[in-house]
């Protein structure tokens, strides 16, 4: 990866739905071998993927919590079984799992606190695994989705 792979993974997280003819014109480069390069970029995993950014408040989900997991036990089967079904809550933006206390950090979404207190006791408390649950109500993004450093 050089100096204009970079540029050009800056210029996509800030647009990502750049055409690859403005693309070039803003790293400097002609269409082709900006074209040869994004491809390259995407068949390594550089470039992961395109999607849209939405506004979880435009979509009812005003409410969002972290919440912290610590486990009973950190065999395999525990942690495979747990992280799982982690996966299938749809409401889990994301998680992370952790070195030291707690296990994971977990970002949860819903409509409102009632809502969020249905899905704790229902999906987050029944978790396979769970030890202790503790959660912190995020009061406002300060950074948020902010592009990699080049």
């Amino acid at each position: 990866m050089d100096d204009l792979d970079r540029k050009i993974l800056t210029e996509l997280q800030l647009d990502g739905r750049l055409t690859v003819t403005e693309l070039a014109a803003r790293v400097k480069l002609s269409v082709s071998p900006c074209h040869r390069r994004l491809r390259d970029l995407e068949r390594t995993g550089a470039i992961r993927g395109y999607r849209a950014v939405v506004d979880p408040a435009t979509v009812g989900l005003d409410f969002e919590a972290l919440v912290f997991a610590t486990l009973r036990w950190e065999d395999r089967d525990t942690v495979a079984s747990f992280e799982q079904a982690v996966a299938a809550v749809p409401h889990m933006v994301q998680a992370q799992r952790l070195f030291g206390e707690p296990d994971y950090l977990l970002r949860v979404v819903a409509a409102d606190l009632a809502a969020f207190q249905q899905l704790y006791d229902q999906r987050l408390a029944t978790l396979p695994g769970v030890q202790r649950l503790t959660s912190t109500i995020v009061m406002k993004h300060v950074v948020d989705d902010r592009p990699l450093p080049a």
